[in-house]
Formats: structure tokens, sequence, C-alpha cells
């Protein structure tokens, strides 16, 4: 768990924008589409992408594979969760038996054909379709207008969607209007309001409270005691490891915004920053998905995420483009209101797998 969060860490401190902004974006799906590209990769190619993901492949398809299939029961609601991993790849491309069968490992995973060299626009419409799916149409179009072109080849393609219930919903008619401090001002949003036994602990100049959903999952409240603006940078993985590790179960009065917040990037720069610059040059080495010489033209990604009193639902998909090169008497509550910004974590209990991360500065 610990080189999947210090990985998911690394790329939010570059990914992510400005810190008055919000952001959300799913190290998930990004994790996923780039440890299928490194099992297509060999050499210096497939080094750097592992160093930047801090793991092997198979290390990480044993973090990612356990968060793929949620527990059912305990929740009014099933928990829903889809993952796809694709590979798209133009009929005439051959593809080594060894790659397709590394992929078989991965959840949902399949071999697609698409018209990449003779109709472009087609197999554009095809991913994006396919990706929508998958998505409940939380990303309609996760390919903008020319990221597909006559010299593409294959794409890698994670697609995950995730809708779970509390384990005991918010009120309705507790959630009012209370102020937030928005780095652009103070203003009044809708803020949800209970008193329960939840996972808390302070330390290291943060509050943390766990929220357990269905199926396993829980989201994880991130709330400095000073500005988030100083505070994040200084959020490592040993630090974020010692705090979920502090959580314990604590009466708490919890006062959290209902909030939505998108996400949308292109990743070739902030992998840069990590050190994997050989997949996207010529000098790629995709010899164990391919004879033909590639090289990854993009990586995008788009992450959706909404919060409200009955649970959460998001979803957010990840393209890697290929070109030819809780009756005893109760303490008093901790009272933890969220009102100004924040960190927001999605994850699996078990493996520590993070479904979502997500800044959230002005919820709406």
């Amino acid at each position: 768990m610990s080189e999947h969060l210090d990985f998911s860490l690394s790329l939010h401190r570059q990914l992510a924008p400005s810190p008055d902004e919000q952001f959300c974006w799913s190290p998930y799906s990004v994790s996923s589409a780039l440890g299928l590209a490194a099992s297509a990769t060999g050499g210096r190619t497939r080094n750097e992408l592992v160093t930047a993901l801090r793991s092997e492949p198979t290390a990480l398809l044993d973090v990612l594979g356990g968060a793929a299939e949620l527990a059912q029961g305990g929740a009014a609601e099933p928990p829903v969760l889809a993952v796809a991993n694709t590979l798209w790849a133009h009929e005439d491309l051959h593809i080594e038996e060894s790659y397709l069968r590394a992929l078989k490992d991965w959840p949902g995973s399949e071999v697609r054909n698409a018209p990449f060299r003779t109709d472009p626009e087609k197999s554009r419409q095809l991913i994006n379709t396919d990706v929508a799916e998958t998505t409940r149409d939380l990303i309609p179009e996760l390919l903008p207008a020319g990221s597909v072109r006559t010299d593409t080849v294959a794409a890698l393609v994670n697609a995950l969607y995730l809708k779970v219930s509390w384990r005991e919903a918010f009120d309705e008619k507790a959630t009012t209007a209370r102020t937030f401090h928005a780095p652009a001002g103070s203003r009044e949003v809708p803020t949800m309001h209970v008193t329960r036994r939840f996972g808390y602990a302070a330390a290291d100049g943060w509050q943390v409270v766990s929220l357990p959903a269905a199926g396993g999952v829980e989201a994880v409240v991130l709330l400095p005691d000073d500005g988030l603006e100083q505070a994040e940078p200084g959020l490592d993985a040993a630090r974020l490891s010692r705090l979920l590790g502090a959580v314990k179960q604590e009466r708490v009065e919890l006062l959290l915004p209902k909030f939505d917040v998108t996400g949308d990037a292109e990743l070739t720069a902030p992998l840069g920053a990590l050190g994997v610059h050989d997949l996207f040059t010529p000098a790629a080495d995709f010899s164990p998905l391919t004879d033909r010489s590639l090289r990854v033209s993009a990586v995008l990604h788009q992450s959706v995420l909404e919060v409200d009193e009955k649970g959460l639902e998001g979803a957010a998909a990840t393209a890697v483009m290929m070109r030819l090169t809780a009756i005893v008497r109760e303490p008093d509550p901790i009272r933890v209101e969220v009102d100004r910004p924040f960190l927001f974590l999605v994850r699996h209990q078990t493996t520590g797998a993070l479904y979502f991360l997500a800044r959230i500065t002005d919820p709406s």
C-alpha cells in the first residue's frame, strides 16, 4: 500500500493545478493504465514506468485487482463497481501472445479492434462510447477531437465507475447552508451534519475522519489545522500512512459540505517529472506488445466525483495513446467542521487502493 500511496501523492503534486483550485483524479485508473503499459514495454522504457509507479506490474495488480471487487451486504443499496481495461488495436497490428496472456490477469480486460489508420474519427467514437458505457455516461468524451490520427495504431484504456452508499446515510433534513471559507472568499454552501461514531485521528497538523461506505469502501476527509495551501505539499506517503493508521473510533460531530468535483489532464509532463521519458520518444521499447516500433503520443485522464447525503458516485478514465514510433453514556463528540479547503480520499479498505483523490476548495 505504501508504494501506491507514494505514487499517488507524487503524481498528485505534479498533476494538480494551483493550490486554490479544485481538482480530482483517480490514482486507481491512472495506475491501471500505466501498469498495462509497463507490462507492454521492455528495457529502459519499462524501468522508468516501474520506478514512477513504485511497483512492478504484478505487485500493482495485487492491489488493483483486490480493489476491483466489492463486498456485498451492509448497505441499503448494493455497491456498484465497474472496471474495464481494454487494449484497442488496429486489426493488422501484430500483438504478442505473451502480452495477451498477461492482459487476462487484469480486471475487466478485453482486446478490441478499431480502424485507427483508416478511420481515426470512428475509432475515437468507438473508444469514447465504450468509456461512456462503463462510466454510466459520467465521462462521455475521454478522447477529444484530433486525439486519434492516421498514425495511431493502439490505445490502452482504463475506465472506472464506483457508486456506493454510506453505511448509514446522512439525514437530508439536517443539511443546511453554512459558511465555507474558500480561497476566493467565504460563502454559504449546503453542509451535511451528523453526530455518530466515525474513525478519527488528529496528528501531524491534520484531522482525519473516516466515513464507512458499502462494499468495503471508505471515504477519508483530511482537514488541515492550517491552510491547505501550506499543509498539502508536506503530505507524503509516510505521513499519510501514519494518519490513516492512527484512526480510532470516536464520537464525532461532523459538518461536511456536499460537493461535486471534476478533473481533466494530459499526463505527459507530470509523468516526465517522475522520470518517465522514453515512453514518449522513438526510443520506446514496446517489444513485449508488438514487433512494430511504437511510442506514446498522449496519456489522457478524466475524473468525476459527487458526494451527498446518500453516498458517493465517481467515474474516471485514462487512455494511453500509441502511435507508430456505530445504551452507554457517550462522551461529548469531537466536532469537525469542514469549513475550509480539504482533501478527500476514496479508498478500498483492505488493499488501500485509492479510487479517487480530490482537493476541495470551493464545494458547490
